[in-house]
């Protein structure tokens, strides 16, 4: 109908899973599970879930997953990258989006999507687990500003 629906970790892969968002969530490169800060760069400022960073934004955000490995088939990458539908990728903090940033072997150090319409978004790392200060980090606030402000524009329209 139209509202908007974002999947965090186990979330993603439930929204992969039912076919809401394309590809799959497959174990971790090194077949460990990952609990680490990583750095995610915002590729998409013009959605209802990102609209309150940068572009190219550079987020410090939380991973804890042993299967968070984006997969997706050649022809379904392709899509994405064409479309603009990769919102976060892994990156250094200097935003560059290089192997070595990518704790879990994701295509495309690819940390997060949204569907074809932009309502529904799905990510591996955890904006929940850094958005007060004394969980170490307030970049996640971004997000869930952003879907609060969003959310309100449409129930008052």
């Amino acid at each position: 109908r139209g509202g908007l629906v974002w999947g965090i970790c186990n979330g993603f892969q439930v929204l992969c899973e039912a076919g809401l968002l394309p590809g799959a969530l497959i174990r971790n490169a090194s077949l460990e599970f990952r609990c680490e800060w990583a750095n995610l760069v915002v590729e998409r400022t013009d959605l209802p879930f990102t609209s309150r960073c940068e572009e190219r934004e550079v987020l410090r955000v939380p991973i804890a997953h042993g299967e968070g490995s984006y997969f997706a088939d050649p022809a379904t990458l392709s899509r994405l990258e064409q479309r603009g539908q990769v919102v976060f990728r892994y990156c250094d903090p200097a935003g560059r989006v290089v192997p070595a940033a990518n704790p879990n072997g994701s295509l495309h150090n690819i940390a997060g999507i949204v569907s074809a319409r932009g309502n529904v978004l799905g990510m591996m790392p955890h904006p929940e687990r850094c958005s007060e200060a004394e969980l170490g980090g307030t970049d996640g606030l971004k997000l869930f500003r952003s879907v609060a402000e969003n959310a309100l524009k449409v129930l008052v329209s």
